[in-house]
């Protein structure tokens, strides 16, 4: 009975003895969290990292174990969208995590000046002006409700395109006849009803409103797809400089520019990068979307920043880390050029929100010659670990060293590069 019992005991004991050297990797592999979301390139590396005596197992499409000093996945099929894995330790199961892997995704980083010229949906009230007339001065627009950042789409039915379109309506008026006026309004439609009066020096009718049909200025291009040969660039929204509403875009062009000077960046006073671009000059890509996350368009050339031409593969929000990375961008001329930052920040957002990364420029050369941040730098790409993580977006009015930037994933969203199989998991918004 005593051996019997003995041995019983023996078996136990080497049972607990074999089962700590699992205890470990168990430990570590507990602490995975229960989804995951990582690329089908990153695959390989998760499994070059399995613990001795843990065996990964992706649904019988890919099987990994940890026994080997650099093991690889064996695929077996097309492991890309939803998948179960499994982690065992022995046959023992340890854990089972929901993984999502997404199709593998480069984009060639960008950091070179761009010029944005933009034209409006319609033409958009600026402001107001009086007319001089026989009964005193008077603002036919404001008398009609028209109000500042209102966009004008149409008069009397007739769609309109530029300030010389409502010029001729204008001038055609018949006396005293009002203009029905199509507008948009915050994203809704109204009709408003003109009547343009007379200036008693030319006789001429006017409406008594200033307007805009275009906008120019200048940011930093932050990514092209060579499948696709779609862009993204800036990273925020273009605003009327009058209204500071955003533009609603009929469409627009981006070309190279040229940067001559920067006006260094103060406590309280941001500065900006001065740039120009020819009036002849070829437009490089064509701008159809000026959103909350930036201006997205396509590229009719391939473009070179002349120091990083291969294409990277890019991080999801909840992958970026506090800590060192890069923005490329133009401070001289054409020339692109690497500069050291430090992520202060990342917030794993679910959902596109601006504003997920706080950083801050550590580079001297940088500090030196800009302050840090300033305008035109918007766009400039963020380079973290060899992949494209974001792109600059605001700087801190009383901290010019440090701003904000917004991750690289709501960006592709927007620029209709839908890196998710499912397209209502983290779904973008215009």
């Amino acid at each position: 009975m005593k051996d019997w019992i003995r041995r019983i005991t023996g078996i136990v004991l080497l049972g607990f003895i074999v089962s700590l050297g699992f205890l470990q990797p168990v430990k570590e592999y507990l602490n995975i969290p229960d989804h995951m979301t990582l690329f089908q390139n990153q695959t390989s590396a998760l499994a070059s990292h399995i613990p001795q005596g843990i065996r990964l197992k992706f649904q019988n499409k890919a099987v990994a174990n940890g026994s080997a000093a650099h093991q690889q996945l064996h695929l077996k099929g097309n492991l890309t969208g939803k998948t179960d894995m499994l982690l065992t330790a022995g046959h023992m199961p340890v854990k089972k995590v929901d993984v999502r892997v997404l199709p593998d995704l480069r984009l060639i980083p960008g950091g070179e000046s761009i010029g944005v010229k933009l034209n409006t949906l319609g033409v958009l009230v600026v402001g107001y002006h009086l007319v001089d007339t026989e009964n005193g001065q008077k603002s036919p627009g404001e008398a009609a409700g028209v109000e500042v950042g209102d966009i004008i789409t149409k008069i009397n039915g007739k769609k309109i395109k530029s300030m010389s379109d409502v010029k001729q309506l204008v001038t055609d008026a018949k006396d005293h006849e009002p203009l029905k006026l199509n507008i948009i309004r915050h994203n809704q439609k109204i009709t408003k009803k003109l009547t343009p009066l007379k200036d008693k020096s030319d006789h001429k009718p006017q409406i008594g409103l200033y307007i805009r049909d275009s906008a120019a200025g200048i940011g930093t291009l932050t990514f092209y797809d060579p499948k696709s040969e779609k862009y993204g660039a800036l990273g925020h929204v273009i605003s009327d400089v009058d209204t500071k509403q955003p533009i609603v875009v009929s469409d627009g062009q981006i070309l190279k520019s040229t940067v001559t000077a920067i006006d260094r960046g103060e406590n309280g006073q941001p500065g900006e990068k001065i740039a120009s671009f020819p009036a002849d000059e070829k437009p490089i890509g064509k701008i159809n979307k000026n959103t909350p996350f930036g201006i997205y368009g396509s590229l009719n050339q391939t473009v070179n920043n002349g120091i990083m031409n291969k294409a990277l593969p890019i991080a999801l929000s909840d992958e970026v880390k506090e800590g060192p990375a890069k923005i490329l961008t133009v401070l001289n001329g054409n020339k692109v050029q690497a500069f050291d930052i430090k992520i202060l920040s990342s917030v794993p957002q679910k959902f596109p929100a601006t504003k997920g990364l706080v950083i801050k420029v550590t580079d001297k050369r940088l500090l030196k010659a800009t302050g840090g941040i300033v305008q035109g730098m918007s766009g400039s790409p963020i380079i973290q670990n060899g992949k494209i993580v974001g792109a600059v977006t605001h700087v801190f009015v009383n901290d010019p060293t440090s701003g904000y930037g917004v991750h690289i994933e709501w960006m592709l969203q927007e620029a209709g590069i839908n890196i998710y199989q499912n397209n209502h998991e983290r779904k973008a918004v215009s």
